[in-house]
């Protein structure tokens, strides 16, 4: 059975900041949410997958070896595998993931994905 998801009212449900929530899957890759706030995590790479980052509200940057991505309601950003990156978030985030079932880790989400 089809179900519509409204991505605000389920990333507003999470009461705690960086818990995952699956909001769907689309053949191998999962859709998560998660609000965020104050934290800049380790580069990293996917080496299996890519990895989108819509933000729903507030602002986030995407840091890169030799550059820095802003990220404001609405945007999105696809960081291809293999490419060396990290989150940065200053301000309340709420974000929608998608990415390849099992890229997710908690060496690459600062110890909070649970899976």
């Amino acid at each position: 059975m089809q179900r519509k998801v409204n991505l605000k009212e389920s990333v507003d449900s999470l009461t705690e900041l960086y818990t995952y929530l699956k909001v769907g899957q689309i053949n191998d890759h999962m859709l998560n949410v998660l609000q965020g706030k104050d934290r800049t995590l380790d580069f990293h790479i996917h080496t299996d997958s890519d990895e989108m980052f819509y933000v729903i509200e507030g602002e986030m940057q995407i840091e890169f070896e030799n550059s820095v991505t802003d990220l404001s309601e609405g945007d999105f950003i696809i960081v291809p595998k293999g490419i060396k990156h990290r989150p940065i978030v200053n301000s309340l985030v709420k974000v929608l993931l998608i990415e390849k079932n099992g890229t997710l880790t908690k060496d690459n989400t600062g110890g909070t994905f649970s899976g």
